[in-house]
C-alpha cells in the first residue's frame, strides 16, 4: 500500500479483474481500475449504524488523485459528524431539476389561470428560465443564482420582474411539493426593478385625426373593414384589445345596451355601451358561419393580430407613437377629464383594483376647479 498519486495510477496497468489501489494516508480512499482500463476514484467507509459506503468521488482524467482524496477527506469529516455522504448524493441525484419543477408547474398550477397568462408564463420558462437553470436541482439555487439572472435583465425592467414572480410562485409550490425546505424561497428579498407606467392619451384634435383617416380607409376599401371596426370599438368601449378581437355577437346586448363578457383579463363582466358603441355595432356586418364580431382571415374565426394594420393607420395619422392599448388609456382619460369618479371609471374599464384606476386620479381635478371656477366668478359678479 502506497500513496496515491497520478504517477501511480497512470503506470498501473489493468487485469482480467478489478484491481484495486489502496491509498496509503487517508483510510478507505481508493482506486479502481477496470480491465477495460477504465481508473475512478471511491471511498469505503461505515456509517455510525455500521452501514457499509463505497461511494464514487470521480474518474480519474476529469480530476486528479489529491482533488479526489481532498473530498475523501472531507466526507470523512462528515461520517464522523453523523452524516452519510453517500446517501445525500443519492437525494440529490434523485431531486427534481429546474426542468422538471416547469414541467409540474405548466401541468398542475399552470391550468387554473387565464390561458393567456399560462402561454406567457411558458414563454418565460422557455427562453429565460430553463436556458440558464434547466439542469440545475431545484434545492440547489439560492438567492444569489436568481440575483444574478434578475440584475442580467435590469435593460428589461418588466420582463425581469415578471420572471421574477414565476419563479417565486414556482419555489412557494417547490416547497409545498416537498422539493424544498419551509421558508427557503431563494427570491426572498430580490428587489423588483422600478416599472414606468406609461401615460399616453389622445387629445380631442388627435382623435378627430383618427377617426378621419378610418373614415378615408372605409370609403377607399384599402383596409379590411374589420380592422376599422376593431380600432373604433376600442375608442369607444375601453376595451382590451382581446375582448373586441374575441368578442362575440351573443355577448352584444344592444336592447340593454352592455356587452356581457364571458370571459376576459379579470374574469366575467359587464361593458356598458355609450350610444354611439351601440350605432356602430349595428351597422358592422353578421357572418352567418362567423360567432365572432370582428372576423378574421379564416372562415369561423376572429381576427388574430391588429398590429399591421394600425402602425398604417397611426402613421397616416400622424400618431406613431400611439399602441392600441393607449385606445383604452383615452376612454379613461376622457371619462375622468368629464368629472366621473374613479370608482365609476373602474367600472367601465373592468378594474378588480382600485390602485389600477387610480393613475387617472389627476385628470379629475380640471372639473372641479372649473366648477370652481363658475362659483367664484358668480361671486365676484356682484361686486
Amino acid at each position: 500500500m502506497q500513496k496515491l498519486t497520478k504517477r501511480l495510477v497512470e503506470a498501473t496497468l489493468p487485469q482480467t479483474k478489478d484491481l484495486i489501489l489502496w491509498d496509503s494516508e487517508v483510510s478507505g480512499f481508493m482506486c479502481k481500475i477496470t480491465p477495460a482500463g477504465k481508473k475512478s476514484y471511491f471511498l469505503y467507509y461505515r456509517t455510525q449504524d455500521r452501514r457499509q459506503r463505497r461511494p464514487k468521488i470521480g474518474d480519474h482524467g476529469i480530476i486528479t488523485a489529491e482533488q479526489a482524496r481532498s473530498t475523501a477527506q472531507r466526507w470523512l469529516l462528515e461520517v464522523g459528524q453523523g452524516r452519510d455522504p453517500s446517501f445525500e448524493k443519492q437525494e440529490v441525484r434523485s431531486m427534481p431539476t429546474m426542468k422538471e419543477l416547469s414541467e409540474k408547474y405548466m401541468r398542475e398550477h399552470a391550468p387554473h389561470k387565464k390561458a393567456s397568462s399560462a402561454k406567457e408564463d411558458k414563454r418565460l420558462w422557455d427562453q429565460y428560465i430553463l436556458p440558464q437553470f434547466g439542469q440545475h436541482h431545484i434545492s440547489s439555487l439560492d438567492r444569489s443564482d436568481i440575483a444574478k439572472l434578475h440584475h442580467s435583465l435590469q435593460h428589461m425592467p418588466t420582463t425581469g420582474n415578471r420572471i421574477l414572480s414565476l419563479l417565486s410562485k414556482a419555489f412557494n409550490l417547490a416547497e409545498l411539493w416537498g422539493y424544498r425546505l419551509n421558508h427557503s424561497n431563494p427570491c426572498l428579498h430580490i428587489k423588483k426593478y422600478r416599472e414606468e407606467k406609461r401615460e399616453r392619451f389622445l387629445s380631442q384634435d388627435e382623435i378627430t385625426r383618427l377617426m378621419n383617416v378610418l373614415d378615408e380607409e372605409e370609403n377607399d376599401t384599402i383596409e379590411l373593414p374589420w380592422s376599422l371596426y376593431a380600432i373604433r370599438l376600442l375608442l369607444l368601449t375601453g376595451c382590451r384589445l382581446n375582448e373586441i378581437l374575441t368578442l362575440k355577437w351573443e355577448e352584444v346586448d344592444v336592447e340593454n345596451q352592455c356587452l356581457r363578457l364571458r370571459d376576459s383579463k379579470t374574469g366575467k363582466k359587464l361593458v356598458y355601451l355609450s350610444s354611439a358603441a351601440i350605432d356602430l355595432f349595428k351597422v358592422i356586418p353578421q357572418e352567418v358561419a362567423n360567432p365572432f364580431v370582428i372576423c378574421g382571415g379564416k372562415e369561423g374565426a376572429h381576427l388574430v393580430n391588429l398590429q399591421k394594420p394600425w402602425r398604417r393607420i397611426r402613421a397616416k395619422a400622424g400618431l406613431d407613437d400611439i399602441r392600441l392599448h393607449d385606445l383604452r388609456h383615452t376612454f379613461a382619460s376622457i371619462a375622468a377629464s368629464n368629472g366621473l369618479s374613479l370608482p365609476i371609471i373602474g367600472a367601465l374599464l373592468g378594474h378588480k383594483q382600485t390602485q389600477t384606476t387610480a393613475r387617472y386620479a389627476h385628470l379629475i381635478g380640471q372639473p372641479l376647479i372649473e366648477a370652481s371656477q363658475k362659483v367664484g366668478d358668480k361671486i365676484m359678479s356682484g361686486r
